[in-house]
């Protein structure tokens, strides 16, 4: 038996937990990579071009193209949009290549271009060599120089002096760059700035302005509500986008007067945060996704979608990949991670008899789960990839590590998926 699943990727650390498998009633599987290709890309941005008082004018761009090649175009209202012409979207560019630690390779053997780092941004540097915001000539250039050519001017514009990394309690990260500006007294001394991108909740409720055009106006209780409201019809449309909010703070902190080393502060930093744009990423299910859930539906098999992505956007995909039907009403069946919290423990208990889906969940909330799935009988299987969901592939009956997670993660799993 276990050759048998060896053949197919799937190897077995522990012999005993086939057995198990055969038992299993409860799958809970993570969402990107998993249920979906991770091949992101970015389909739609936005950004604000006109302000008056609450009155705004957003404008939405189309993005061509969904593989990690660094050619498509960008369209304003169907047609092709040059990039240079909005100040709005050079700084969105800017944030977009220096909020990002990935690049792209071209592979020379597959003649293909490949990701090296996170999807996500991966997903941004594509989008920064098609936005093209200086209008480099590009026709002569090697797919290698392609590859990069726009984020290598990006990123010698601005020197990187610290990145202020990812958390889940504030759910943003921010670059702080320096910039050397020559005056006619030679050089004065370099300008600070934070670039900051993450949920668009989280970095939308810390912005005190928005950039609209070359102003940059107040931001106010209703414009929030109407750049969330794009968000959601992002997140719900029939792309099910994944969005992520882009900033700037002018006047940061001085490097100084900040704690680098406790990552608990670091929202206290990014504060007075300016609001440029949004970009809407597509991550597309895995085409067998479908058919597999509905054969562990028949077989009495519970699907549990478990993501850190938006509420909105993981019920969209959900009703994509037949976890939920199309207009199923998912009261009590999808919780986000906070909603989880704020219920009792009897209530958490219950909550996770009928639950398919937990949207916006730290690693912690994972072990919980399965602590509570089994306190119901349930035979719980579990996949994960990081670091932190060791715990919660330890504690479940049967823990699915990907073949391209962490070392930690496939040590605390009985079984290894390979690709």
């Amino acid at each position: 038996g276990t050759r048998r699943m060896a053949k197919k990727n799937a190897i077995v650390r522990s012999l005993p937990s086939v057995e198990t498998l055969g038992c299993t009633s409860v799958i809970c599987s993570d969402k990107t990579g998993t249920l979906t290709t991770n091949q992101m890309s970015v389909h739609r941005m936005f950004i604000c071009s006109k302000g008056d008082g609450n009155d705004l004018q957003l404008d939405q761009f189309e993005i061509t193209g969904s593989t990690y090649e660094p050619k498509g175009d960008v369209l304003f209202n169907g047609a092709k949009f040059n990039c240079s012409d909005r100040s709005g979207l050079v700084e969105l560019a800017e944030c977009a290549a220096l909020c990002n630690d990935s690049s792209l390779d071209y592979n020379e053997t597959k003649k293909v271009f490949e990701k090296v780092g996170e999807a996500t941004e991966t997903a941004l540097t594509v989008l920064v060599e098609k936005m093209n915001v200086f209008n480099t000539d590009k026709s002569r250039l090697s797919p290698h120089e392609l590859a990069m050519a726009s984020n290598t001017i990006i990123r010698q514009k601005y020197r990187k002096e610290f990145t202020l990394e990812f958390s889940r309690d504030r759910k943003s990260m921010s670059a702080y760059v320096t910039t050397a500006t020559k005056g006619s007294s030679g050089s004065n001394p370099p300008s600070a700035k934070m670039f900051v991108k993450g949920a668009p909740e989280s970095v939308i409720d810390r912005c005190t302005h928005i950039r609209c055009g070359t102003q940059k106006l107040p931001m106010t209780p209703q414009i929030k509500q109407e750049i969330m409201k794009l968000v959601q019809q992002y997140g719900t449309g029939r792309d099910t986008l994944r969005c992520l909010a882009l900033g700037t703070i002018d006047n940061p902190p001085r490097r100084e007067d900040m704690d680098l080393e406790e990552s608990k502060k670091f929202g206290s930093y990014e504060t007075n945060i300016t609001f440029v744009g949004v970009v809407g990423m597509l991550d597309p299910p895995r085409a067998e996704v479908v058919d597999a859930i509905a054969r562990c539906r028949d077989a009495g098999i519970r699907v549990i979608m478990i993501t850190g992505d938006n509420k909105n956007t993981a019920e969209a995909i959900c009703r994509r990949i037949g976890i939920f039907k199309e207009n199923q009403n998912t009261r009590g069946k999808a919780f986000s991670g906070r909603e989880f919290d704020d219920l009792t423990t009897e209530e958490q208990s219950e909550a996770c008899r009928h639950a398919k889906m937990f949207a916006r969940v730290d690693p912690a909330h994972k072990s919980k789960i399965v602590e509570y799935l089994q306190s119901h009988g349930e035979i719980t299987a579990m996949t994960g990839d990081g670091v932190n969901d060791a715990p919660a592939l330890k504690k479940a009956e049967i823990g699915i590590a990907m073949g391209s997670g962490t070392a930690v993660a496939k040590t605390a799993s009985e079984m290894v998926l390979a690709d």
